[in-house]
């Protein structure tokens, strides 16, 4: 197993998942967040000022600590899932795939033929990977996955349609974003009690297409209800949230 692969043999062994994520463009707080024990690590490239030169940095910081690196695309920038995997990201996330036409565009710049199109370039995935090249040729679809985000009422509708789509390795909940659909745009909640059984159905149907089911946790509590419900990858917080309750935490107690 090398760190390139670890996340896909996780998901294999339907072992849990425990992300750092980071909004930061400056890599650094991903180099510390993975020397903690987290799983992984998730890069926002939606949200945010992180660009691809960022993760690109960031990537060999978090390997190095032995914690394999996920990034999550602007919205269908499916073109820079084949730079990313290039660069040695394990995993990316593409949120807004509402359909099976968007899954599909998404698997073509994520997967080598035949199930996509992704081109020849793996100038890091490749040395970290120990493989020689048709080695990874051969392998890298296997563990180069693409997660497809499921955050409105349309991708709700094409939920068993995009779990279907060869290519498609699991899909990810934001569930701030799912409270917005689900109430047509009245009010963002994500502890709303029908976001939390619109997630417990999300996993159902994800374990029933042999998918792995994702999602963003805002805080601890929602993370461990997440791991409980039977998402196998749960993203913690973001680093800026994580901060200020770092920092709230030792306020409060070196006040007293």
């Amino acid at each position: 197993m090398t760190v390139l692969s670890s996340l896909a043999e996780a998901f294999a062994s339907s072992r849990h998942v425990l992300s750092a994520w980071c909004g930061a463009p400056d890599p650094t707080n991903a180099a510390l967040l993975a020397r903690e024990d987290f799983d992984a690590v998730t890069f926002d490239m939606q949200h945010g000022p992180v660009d691809f030169a960022g993760v690109a940095r960031g990537v060999p910081l978090v390997q190095a600590a032995g914690k394999p690196v996920v990034a999550r695309i602007p919205v269908g920038d499916f073109t820079t899932a084949s730079r990313l995997f290039d660069a040695g990201c394990s995993a990316v996330i593409a949120p807004m795939v509402n359909s099976v036409e968007d899954a599909r565009a998404f698997v073509h710049f994520a997967k080598y033929p035949p199930l996509g199109g992704r081109s020849w370039g793996p100038f890091a995935a490749l040395p970290a990977s120990g493989l020689e090249p048709n080695a990874y040729l051969a392998t890298a679809n296997g563990f180069s996955l693409a997660i497809a985000m499921i955050e409105t009422r349309a991708a709700l509708a094409a939920l068993d349609g995009i779990l279907a789509e060869p290519g498609i390795d699991g899909v990810f909940v934001g569930p701030s974003d799912l409270s917005i659909a689900l109430s047509d745009g009245a009010n963002v909640d994500a502890m709303r009690a029908d976001v939390e059984t619109t997630l417990q159905a999300i996993v159902a149907r994800a374990k029933a297409a042999g998918k792995v089911a994702c999602c963003y946790a805002i805080n601890p509590e929602q993370a461990a209800s997440c791991r409980r419900m039977g998402f196998g990858f749960v993203a913690l917080m973001g680093d800026g949230p994580l901060l200020r309750l770092g920092a709230q935490t030792a306020i409060k107690a070196a006040r007293g």
